[in-house]
């Protein structure tokens, strides 16, 4: 067997490549570069659960970063289970293979309960006061104190939010260092988010300095990855999960919806309204420029068809041989498939008047929205000294007071500058794949589906 690291550099595609990037380049210039052919929707855990399975969504069953789980009546996103996810996983091939193959999973998604021999995974704690304290579930569990006394608490709130940066990617990086020093497994697997932040703050835009210095900033990461495979002799790959693209504004799919009679909501304390999905004759979940759309009566399948189609900002309403054709044929999928145009994106909301939206709508919040909400990673631009804001709002909290960090916008949907979920119409814009193997890579794309043969022919050809 030989051993190999693959890093994840979410957002990196083609054009990024360059100055900027001299560690990524150097990778390129000794083995090779491909475009990534990815699934739709291009988002995380879908595209994640196709690189290691070798499966499409229809296969594997993660049809988004969350769905509406029907036994339920429920919207969930961000569910961390493995065992969500169906089909082989690469690390169970391998070990299928030569039982003395190992692998650790940093920070991949699904991470939870994995046969992976090591792994570690965002989980915070929340204590029945209501905080949200910063942590990490990894496995084996003497794996989370080893990383902890090391490198400290996992910074939570540098991952995802207003203040996501480098910060995160570091600890990630440094934990991998750790893990490949310290348990030398045959595939290390690394997921670096720091891209994905900015590019959608910002859009792909390369003469921006602060886009510069974040490609620097991941470049150096994993030149410092890179260096330990190479004095360890393994392969290197590289890959990212989706292109992001520019966006100009969301659109309001659950308002459609709601304006139309097909939305239910239950009215909860203070007059804010919460989504009663499984009261509603139809729903929408928007997960960037993708939305699963929820019908309860098949016969109304095809008036809200005709109804979506008819929106602003819509590319396409697959229907089941629209999924099909797809790869999103599966029973968690909606009974429609709405993809925005390319520069479009699908807000989660369902209320109509601000002041009845739900508590959760201002804040951080990717497990009660049922949804994705991209403008988490602003602070409201109404609020005038942000830093005074939510200091205030954390004194009162240590202080014991029950205090929301409401510093999300609910109506600048424009700030977002960068988007993904629909495959990208220019391949340059897209994902892709390097290897330091050129040899190990196909003449022309490769597909995500075969991502997974790919990695076991670096292992074992």
């Amino acid at each position: 067997m030989q051993k190999t690291l693959v890093i994840l550099v979410v957002g990196l595609s083609p054009d990024l490549l360059g100055t900027h990037t001299p560690n990524l380049s150097a990778l390129v210039r000794r083995g090779v570069m491909r475009p990534l052919n990815t699934v739709t929707p291009a988002v995380t855990c879908s595209v994640q659960s196709t690189l290691v399975t070798g499966l499409p969504p229809s296969g594997h069953g993660a049809v988004a970063n969350g769905w509406y789980f029907r036994d339920l009546a429920e919207v969930l996103l961000w569910r961390q289970p493995n065992q969500l996810v169906t089909g082989e996983k690469i690390w169970d091939a391998a070990k299928a293979r030569n039982p003395d193959f190992t692998c650790a999973k940093m920070f991949w998604w699904y991470n939870m309960y994995a046969s992976a021999d090591f792994s570690a995974t965002p989980r915070p704690m929340y204590p029945a006061d209501g905080r949200k304290i910063p942590d990490h579930y990894a496995h084996p569990p003497e794996l989370h104190n080893e990383l902890d006394a090391r490198l400290g608490q996992f910074p939570l709130f540098k991952f995802w939010g207003p203040v996501a940066d480098i910060t995160s990617s570091e600890w990630i990086a440094r934990s991998t260092l750790h893990v490949m020093e310290t348990r030398a497994p045959t595939l290390t697997m690394t997921y670096l988010p720091h891209l994905d932040y900015n590019l959608q703050r910002l859009g792909p835009d390369l003469a921006h300095p602060r886009l510069q210095q974040d490609l620097r900033e991941v470049d150096a990461l994993c030149g410092t990855l890179i260096e330990a495979a190479d004095k360890t002799g393994q392969r290197i790959v590289v890959v990212s999960e989706y292109g992001i693209t520019p966006a100009s504004d969301a659109v309001h799919i659950n308002r459609a919806l709601r304006r139309a009679g097909l939305i239910t909501v239950r009215p909860e304390e203070f007059g804010r309204e919460i989504l009663d999905a499984g009261a509603s004759e139809a729903f929408a979940m928007a997960d960037h420029q993708i939305a699963h759309i929820y019908v309860k009566n098949p016969e109304r399948v095809a008036e809200v068809a005709a109804l979506v189609r008819a929106l602003d900002g819509i590319e396409a309403v697959w229907d089941e041989e629209g999924k099909r054709a797809n790869g999103l044929d599966h029973p968690r999928s909606g009974e429609l498939v709405a993809v925005a145009q390319a520069d479009r994106w699908f807000s989660y909301y369902y209320w109509l008047d601000d002041a009845k939206a739900p508590d959760f709508a201002r804040t951080v919040d990717i497990h009660r929205k049922p949804g994705y909400d991209p403008v988490e990673l602003f602070v409201d631009p109404v609020i005038r000294f942000p830093k005074l804001a939510a200091g205030w709002r954390l004194a009162k909290r240590k202080l014991g007071q029950r205090q929301l960090m409401d510093l999300i916008s609910l109506k600048d949907t424009q700030l977002v500058k960068g988007t993904h979920g629909r495959i990208t119409d220019n391949p340059s814009a897209g994902p892709l794949v390097i290897s330091s193997e050129a040899d190990l890579m196909p003449e022309g794309a490769v597909a995500a589906t075969a991502f997974k043969a790919l990695v076991l022919d670096h292992i074992f050809s």
